[in-house]
Parts: C-alpha cells; structure tokens; sequence
C-alpha cells in the first residue's frame, strides 16, 4: 500500500497548495443549494486529483464530491477537493484536501491536507497513523466533562433544526466546550491527534470521513452510528472519539430519540 500512499499524500499537497495560491483571488462563486457552495478552486483541484490518480492507477474507480462517480468498484479514490468550501470562499483559513482509497468498499488508506498550518495527515489501514511523519494518537481524556468536542452542521439544517440543536445544547452543557468550524476532516484528524476529545455530526457524505475516518481508527479513536452500531461510510451520521468518553456521547445522543 505505500505506493498508493505516498501517491495520495503526493497529490494532496500539490491540490492544496495549488488552491491555498488561488485563494488570493477569491475564485468564483457558485451555489449548489441555499448554503452549499461550490468555487473554481473546488472544479480545478478535483480535476487535478483525478487526473493524477488515472494516470498513475487506470484501473481504479473515482467517487469525488463535485464529479460523482461510483463506490461499486474493488479500488476506489474518494476525493474532496476542498473540505471546508464556505469557510474557503470567505477568506476563512479552515479548510482541507481529503484522498482516501477504498479497497472492496473498506477504508484502505487515508490522507488529509491542511495547506494552511501544513500539516499532512495520513495512515494505512493496520500501521497508524501520522502527522507530518510523526506517530499521532487520541487523548487520554476519560470523561465528557473534561472534553473538548467538536461538530458541524447539515446543509438541511434550516429544514429541520430542532434535533441537532438538540444535540448541541445537551453535548455543550455535558462538556469544557464545543467548537463548530465548518471542516469535519479536519475536525476528524483534531479527534486523532488528541486536540479534541469527539466529534458528533449528520449529514455526512462518503469524501467527508473516507480518510480522517480511518485516520482516527489507526490513531486509537474509535467510530459508530449514534445508535452505538458500526459506522457505515454511506450513511450519514457519525460519533467519534477517544473510545474513553464514546458511551457517554452516545447516552447524550439517543437519549434525544
């Protein structure tokens, strides 16, 4: 697997920083939706992924958040170009690449990129995992109320709030705090360096957690459905922590049902 790491971690680099110097520009802006936006610099890093990526693996299958494509296949890249695209087209420097490659539809190998403070994040499913090289691990935190958490919002939030703010007030007053960025990738690679205790969020696609996921497990975290059952990349709902402060989420969670 290190060639299709260091192929990942390659191409990663060159997408964010090609899209960290476009954004002295403030490429254009589209909207998918009321709130889901999309820019030049999302099409043209995307495009450069895939590019590199056929070229090097032909044979592999493609699922990107701006293009489409398929999970049914037995290699498959998923790809966010920029996780993190309204904090991007703002100016606001909380944003990533995402490259995570699924072998038979299981996370194989993972790799996020944050141009801005240049961290490189990556693991292999069975070897760890890393920041700039180095091992990273989970916090030792070992109970919600001395937990630093994070979270983020649905693009439907505005259909139906009530839940999710549910959620947050009760997971706010149950810990130290909770922070909101607007990038779960890099929310994810927060929990499997130990910055953050957990990290709860619905709405999810496949390219949100297709790397920081499996980055988190090879750091020691651990990953569910809210109903405490194995996460599932293609449903859209995740809680992730250390694993010491896991039950005391869920409790919070379902006890809102």
């Amino acid at each position: 697997m290190n060639d299709w790491l260091e192929a990942a971690k390659e191409i990663a680099v060159a997408a964010g920083d090609m899209v960290k110097e476009m954004a002295a520009s403030r490429p254009k802006v589209t909207h998918k939706g009321p709130v889901d936006l999309v820019t030049e610099a999302d099409v043209r890093a995307e495009k450069y992924i895939i590019g590199e990526l056929l070229r090097r693996f032909p044979g592999h299958q493609i699922l990107a958040e701006e293009s489409g494509g398929t999970a049914d296949a037995e290699y498959v890249w998923i790809i966010d170009p920029i996780d993190g695209t309204t904090n991007y087209a703002h100016g606001f420097p909380v944003w990533a690449v995402s490259i995570g490659l699924f072998i038979d539809k299981r996370p194989a190998v993972g790799v996020v990129y944050d141009p801005n403070l240049g961290e490189l994040f990556a693991a292999v499913k069975g070897s760890g995992a890393v920041l700039n090289d180095k091992p990273i691990s989970v916090s030792t935190v070992g109970k919600m109320t001395d937990g630093l958490l994070a979270t983020g919002f649905p693009y439907t939030l505005r259909e139906g709030p009530q839940r999710i703010m549910s959620d947050f007030s009760q997971i706010y007053l149950a810990c130290q705090g909770v922070r909101r960025a607007g990038a779960a990738t890099i929310d994810l690679c927060a929990v499997a360096c130990g910055r953050f205790d957990g990290f709860w969020e619905v709405g999810l696609k496949p390219w949100d957690t297709a790397a920081a996921g499996l980055i988190v497990e090879e750091a020691g975290g651990r990953l569910s459905k809210y109903s405490g059952g194995s996460f599932d990349h293609f449903v859209p709902e995740m809680v992730a922590s250390n694993g010491l402060i896991h039950q005391e989420l869920l409790d919070i969670l379902q006890r809102q049902d």
